[in-house]
């Protein structure tokens, strides 16, 4: 807690309040307990103020953000409709279906991926697990068919019960980035109704591939995993938004948000969470990842983030609970 001007003692959650419509529907949602009417009515201020509505309003005539599909930053096609799922722009909105709408009908891979990619249309996908799990992820949460890319999802599942994008190029072991981005993704399906049970079965072996590291350990060693080794984050380090990237943070939401009974696979995981808490209750934003952001969805690197703050709060409640 922390005093304001008046002197009134403000608490994490009236700060978590004062902010954007896509933080403070969720806050109301997962940690006030407020009518789901109230949560309702601010989710649909999503769609027309803040974050969103400025995201929204970059979208091109031709359907795309950033000018292509997929690119190396964080503006693109594939990137800004990650960003508006994670700020849950509600998919039903009149905003949602137009612009998905232009998605769908209008941006395609040319240029983006794989030349044999080149006339895919956007939620056909192209030839990554990382990114296809992606797609597949907005695909389901806003609506769009996606079957295609999720048979070749389940296919390309390793033994191990992950996924990595470095599989056509013989590796043997999962990846925690490719694996979170395919894991949200089956979520996702399940959530749309849209899932079979062959896709749970599948998210069930990838959970568990996570699990059985503690969520940041080798199952080898038990060594603590201090880098990722392609794109150099370190998973104990946590960013908004993540990406492709995963992080402790992350692998907890998912878990929170799958439903699953917490067990003492993930309670090193949670103490990581709770030690990061500063003296006022909050979460700094420890890391941004480096890229082209079409908005700026969070405060400076070191500063407390509303975003790190709000999924701090929901997994230790979940825990606790």
């Amino acid at each position: 807690m922390h005093p304001n001007a008046g002197g009134r003692s403000l608490t994490v959650i009236d700060w978590l309040l004062d902010s954007d419509p896509s933080i403070r529907w969720q806050v109301m949602r997962d940690l006030t307990g407020a009518p789901a009417g109230a949560v309702a009515a601010e989710r649909a201020r999503v769609a027309t103020e803040g974050l969103g509505a400025r995201l929204l309003a970059l979208q091109a005539d031709d359907g795309r953000w950033g000018g292509a599909a997929w690119n190396r930053g964080w503006n693109s096609t594939m990137h800004v409709l990650m960003l508006l799922r994670d700020l849950g722009l509600d998919s039903t909105s009149d905003q949602a279906r137009r612009a998905v709408g232009l998605v769908r009908d209008r941006v395609t891979w040319q240029g983006c991926g794989p030349q044999e990619c080149d006339g895919n249309a956007f939620f056909e996908g192209e030839v990554e697990p990382c990114i296809n799990g992606q797609v597949v992820a907005v695909g389901a949460y806003f609506g769009q068919g996606v079957r295609g890319i999720v048979d070749r999802l389940l296919f390309e599942q390793l033994p191990d019960g992950g996924w990595n994008c470095e599989a056509p190029n013989r590796s043997k072991r999962s990846s925690f980035n490719t694996t979170i981005c395919v894991l949200e993704a089956l979520l996702e399906l399940e959530r749309a109704g849209a899932a079979t049970p062959e896709v749970t079965e599948a998210r069930f072996r990838g959970q568990e591939y996570l699990l059985e590291r503690r969520l940041f350990r080798r199952r080898s060693t038990g060594e603590v995993i201090e880098r990722d080794r392609k794109g150099g984050g370190t998973w104990t380090r946590f960013a908004f938004p993540t990406w492709w990237h995963y992080d402790v943070l992350r692998g907890l939401e998912y878990l929170r948000g799958a439903g699953v009974t917490p067990d003492e696979r993930v309670a090193e995981a949670i103490e990581l969470v709770a030690s990061k808490r500063d003296g006022d209750g909050r979460w700094p934003l420890e890391t941004r990842y480096r890229g082209v952001m079409p908005v700026e969805a969070d405060e400076c690197e070191g500063r407390p983030s509303r975003w790190n703050t709000l999924h701090a709060l929901r997994v230790l409640r979940w825990y606790d609970s």
